[in-house]
């Protein structure tokens, strides 16, 4: 088989398992990650595959789109209401991460200072991906999600250009305060500007465009030239894609057509989800257990070492006086914070990207410790943070949603039941005698049902609206799907298409609901959706 076939072959087997794994979460509800980790795990026993995971892989392919989708969809608001506590986790709290570690191991293990150090630089970066996907299920404050997130942008950028200076000085043993300062700063400073000079120029040529292809390949040409030239220059890449994603967040969309937006969404969440898919599933191919119980005591300290410096992090920075006088943080939030901290791709690529200069049986130590400390977090933490949420009761789903779920979906229940009924019955599957009794108790009880929901959406309006609103946009896509069939079978032609598509998507981004019935109607919004 030629390489191009063999690689043909491999990704398409990637992609199978991939969707494999989506399919099974949703009946399993544990995180999506935690399933591509030990699906990689089993495969790997089964029937491995030719797929070596690299720093440079991670760093400068899958990376990008990640963190370009996460600071493209990042709520800028929340964003720069919460930028004190984020900075403080994103320079003070990876260093104070990194000092914290690194001394700890080196009292609990063999490492010289230099080497465990370089460690506590390579964990001190957050990847909350898992964790973000369960907080949108349970409906956690959208500001707690943001802190999480936002976190985990920032300090990606900061804890690879610690990990680098730190590197440098344990492969010289020279260290020099001012100069790592002066380094730090440049790198910094650097990826920041590179990302705002990338951004900017997106920003406008996608303005002065009107085509969603085109916008589309731009918005990916800023998330890799960003990073490639920040890189090119020494700079920080992954500053570099954060800053150009904000600015596109912020700047791109007054520029787009509805049609655009809808379509850059969901081009960049599908690839974050790949790129995070093939991420977590190649890091369970990269694992191997048995490497792994040979140094289960250098890892169980790792391990403690990272919880310890989580949680002094996460509750000496949050409760620094002007931090909590300005963004007050509740208490329990800071537990969900401190136990939300997972670590993933950032860890393992500076993991594989050690030199062989730091010593061959150090370099493979600290990367056997990474995927323990990483494997800790994805199975244990990431499996207990939702009842830690639910524990706490900080999820934002209230009893009213919640009972108006359980008689919507009871009526619902009903009403199919009672047409499986009549169909039984013209079928002859019945007998007249059977349909007549059971009948009138099925009417009866959805009538009741359906006076119960109409009573609760009087009550909660809000509810009413959520619901109208969820109607509504359904409709809007049914009409989308109806111009689609329209266009392929040559009823309508493109400029048609397109206008009548433009129409639609602009009502699918407006968050007002409009009359969407006669002038004459003057129901209010719950009458409307209690209707039986």
């Amino acid at each position: 088989m030629d390489p191009i076939t063999e690689l043909e072959k491999i990704i398409i087997e990637l992609l199978l398992v991939i969707s494999l794994v989506a399919i099974v979460v949703q009946y399993l509800r544990i995180p999506y990650t935690v399933a591509l980790v030990a699906g990689g795990l089993i495969l790997g026993f089964v029937e491995p595959l030719p797929v070596e995971l690299t720093s440079e892989l991670i760093l400068a392919f899958f990376l990008p789109p990640l963190v370009f989708e996460a600071a493209f969809h990042m709520d800028f608001k929340e964003l720069r209401e919460n930028m004190r506590l984020l900075l403080m986790l994103a320079v003070p709290g990876v260093i104070l991460t990194m000092l914290i570690v690194g001394y700890i191991l080196t009292w609990t293990t063999a490492l010289p200072l230099a080497t465990a150090l370089v460690f506590g630089a390579l964990v001190s970066a957050t990847d909350p991906v898992s964790v973000i996907a369960l907080f949108r299920t349970l409906g956690v404050p959208k500001r707690l999600t943001a802190l999480v997130e936002g976190e985990s942008l920032l300090n990606d950028g900061t804890a690879i250009v610690v990990f680098s200076v730190v590197l440098g000085i344990a492969l010289t043993g020279r260290f020099d305060v001012a100069e790592s300062v002066v380094d730090f700063i440049k790198v910094v400073a650097g990826g920041v500007a590179v990302g705002s000079l990338v951004g900017w120029l997106g920003a406008n040529l996608i303005a002065r465009v009107d085509n969603h292809l085109i916008e589309t390949t731009l918005t990916t040409v800023v998330a890799y030239g960003s990073y490639l030239i920040a890189e090119q220059f020494h700079f920080s890449g992954v500053l570099a894609v954060v800053t150009a994603g904000i600015i596109n967040s912020s700047m791109g969309p007054r520029g787009m057509s509805p049609t655009t937006r809808i379509i850059l969404s969901n081009f960049w969440e599908y690839a974050a989800f790949l790129a995070n898919s093939l991420i977590f599933l190649l890091i369970g191919l990269q694992i191997r257990l048995p490497s792994l119980l040979e140094s289960w005591q250098p890892i169980l300290a790792a391990i403690g070492a990272v919880l310890v410096a989580r949680v002094i992090v996460v509750y000496w920075l949050s409760n620094m006086h002007f931090v909590r006088k300005h963004e007050p943080i509740p208490p329990k939030w800071r537990h969900v914070m401190a136990w939300g901290g997972l670590r993933g791709a950032i860890s393992l690529a500076l993991a594989l990207s050690l030199p062989a200069q730091l010593g061959i049986a150090n370099r493979e130590l600290l990367q056997v410790m990474a995927f323990g400390v990483v494997l800790f977090t994805l199975f244990v933490q990431g499996m207990t943070i939702g009842p830690l949420v639910r524990r706490l009761k900080i999820n934002a789903v209230d009893a009213a949603r919640e009972e108006y779920e359980l008689r919507h979906a009871r009526l619902v229940a009903l009403q199919e039941a009672e047409k499986h009924l009549d169909t039984l019955y013209r079928k002859g599957l019945v007998t007249r005698y059977t349909w007549e009794n059971l009948k009138p108790r099925f009417s009866r009880r959805t009538s009741e049902l359906a006076n119960s929901v109409r009573e609760l959406l009087r009550a909660h309006p809000d509810l009413a609206s959520q619901d109208l609103e969820s109607a509504r946009r359904e409709l809007l896509r049914a009409q989308r799907s109806a111009l689609m069939n329209l266009k392929i079978d040559g009823v309508i032609s493109d400029p048609v298409y397109e206008q009548l598509v433009i129409e639609i998507d602009t009502q699918l981004h407006e968050t007002s609901l409009p009359d969407l019935l006669d002038d004459s109607s003057e129901q209010p919004p719950h009458e409307i959706v209690s209707a039986d």
